[in-house]
């Protein structure tokens, strides 16, 4: 678990207990050895993924969740290279492809963390975003948590234990989020009963994490990412626990020295054919860094020093930081609605990536934000249409979306986001927009449907089965209220609506028997 494999820099103690708990493991006692891999354990999959459920379900909800297109697809092309590695390996069965479900909940944190969850779902802090210094040291640090759970630490850490079964696990977990807003009531619980005995196992084991360390080192060297990234990461987690460990939770000592986990890499990389050359300076990443920095500390006083910073740098300068300092600067001026500032920026940041076609989409893409927050459709499209189709992706498509549904073309939208819906059916943000676009057209009926799809790719299966009520009964309304298709429309509705009531039921049921 990064959170303590990695000694992460904590935003104080409330947090800390909450994500230790997020992990969802409960140890066995601290002696105890690190079964071999393949061995059995009581927790399936179907259960693993249900308690994972049910911790993103409460993620999803927290003010600290952040949804950003242009963020989330820099992740996923870190992110899909080290699934597809762990298939390739071997480490990632068919099995748990299928059932888990291998998603990143970014958070706007500013502490430098991530997390694995129960049943494939990973937590990523913006903060940690924003310090590292090139895409190998995010993918060291992805690949780690990947490996988390591709080996069933979790399961097999909870199959050991007899304390608590899995749905009291799961009702620690989210009573540490609620705690985690208050630092009493965080404290009060690591003081507590029942709390205070887990405490002291919340933890992976030592072999575990050298484990985690091994394997993600060797999934991220397959997926093409430098391996010196891991030595690089665990230099930065070992400033981060000079810092701030305070002594105050000993589950930060719990596992491998950050030093010696440090010379474990370095042996491994001993190994490998050394690169010709270093690698050059990314621009991409660094844009990216800036960004997830701006994003994740919004404060007025922050957000004009970046702009400041952006703006005593000259046009045409050829300083390595450039790029990054005017992304955050254009980036940061569009947040305080300074429209024209955020555009000259945009300007100079464009000028500046010439060489760099990952950058200079990026760069038109922030120049569509811009126009797009100051209400400029036209510019907001012209900026988008300088993006090559082949170098396009989902930012330009929601983006896009917003802006033409706005704009009187709600059809093209719905017809880009039906295609985006029907490859990724778990893409909320999508469901949402096309949902939009659906009544502007006055296409009601499934408007309420991408309503409801939009609450289950957020998990909230109740409020789905709601929605997907309200479009039954607006199918048996008046006739002339349903617009051409209408009835294909209702059979799907009428289908989903069954499949969600089985859903809700299995939770209901397993409530009752916990």
């Amino acid at each position: 678990m990064a959170l303590s494999s990695h000694s992460l820099l904590l935003r104080g103690a409330q947090r800390a207990l909450c994500l230790v708990l997020a992990a969802g493991c409960l140890l066995a006692p601290a002696q105890a050895q690190l079964p071999s891999l393949g061995d059995g354990n009581d927790m399936g999959t179907a259960a693993e993924r249900r308690l994972g459920e049910r911790i993103a379900r409460e993620l999803y909800r927290d003010p600290d969740f952040i949804e950003d297109a242009v963020l989330e697809d820099y992740v996923q092309s870190i992110w899909q290279p080290l699934i597809a590695a762990a298939k390739q390996r071997g480490e990632l069965s068919p099995e748990l492809g299928e059932r888990f479900a291998w998603e990143i909940l970014m958070g706007r944190d500013r502490s430098i963390n991530a997390f694995a969850l129960p049943g494939g779902y990973l937590g990523l802090h913006l903060g940690l975003m924003g310090v590292v210094s090139t895409r190998d040291e995010l993918a060291s640090v992805l690949a780690h948590e990947l490996t988390h759970v591709t080996q069933r630490h979790i399961a097999r850490l909870m199959g050991q234990s007899s304390r608590l079964a899995p749905w009291a696990i799961g009702a620690m977990i989210l009573g540490a989020l609620a705690a985690s807003k208050s630092p009493d009531a965080a404290n009060a619980m690591i003081m507590g009963g029942q709390a205070a005995v887990a405490q002291s196992q919340l933890n992976f084991s030592r072999d575990m994490e050298r484990e985690a360390d091994r394997i993600g080192y060797g999934v991220m060297t397959q997926a093409g990412f430098d391996p010196a990234g891991f030595v690089t990461m665990f230099g930065k987690l070992q400033q981060a626990s000079k810092l701030n460990d305070n002594g105050a939770f000993p589950y930060l000592r719990s596992h491998p020295l950050t030093t010696e986990r440090i010379a474990d890499m370095q042996a491994r990389q001993a190994l490998l054919e050394r690169r010709a050359a270093p690698a050059q300076p990314d621009i991409v990443h660094a844009m990216m860094a800036a960004r997830a920095r701006v994003l994740s500390n919004p404060g007025p006083d922050r957000l004009r020093s970046q702009v400041a910073e952006a703006q005593g740098l000259a046009a045409g300068s050829t300083a390595e930081s450039a790029p990054a300092i005017w992304y955050a600067g254009a980036l940061a001026a569009s947040r305080l609605r300074d429209a024209p500032a955020a555009l000259v920026l945009a300007d100079r940041l464009r000028s500046g990536v010439q060489a760099d076609p990952k950058a200079v989409r990026l760069a038109h893409l922030l120049a569509a934000e811009i126009a797009w927050s100051a209400q400029d459709a036209a510019r907001a499209q012209a900026a988008l249409a300088a993006i090559p189709k082949d170098q396009a992706g989902r930012p330009e498509t929601m983006l896009m979306a917003q802006i033409q549904v706005r704009n009187g073309q709600a059809a093209q939208a719905a017809q880009a986001l039906q295609a985006r819906v029907a490859l990724e059916p778990r893409d909320a943000v999508a469901w949402q927009l096309l949902s939009s676009a659906y009544a502007e057209q006055g296409q009601t009926l499934r408007a309420i449907r991408a309503e409801a799809e939009q609450q289950v790719a957020r998990l909230d299966y109740t409020g789905a089965l709601d929605r997907f009520k309200a479009a039954q009964n607006f199918a048996r309304g008046p006739q002339q209220s349903r617009a051409p298709g209408d009835h294909i429309e209702a059979s799907i509705i009428d289908t989903r609506t069954r499949q969600l009531e089985s859903l809700v039921k299995e939770q209901a049921l397993e409530r009752d028997i916990n």
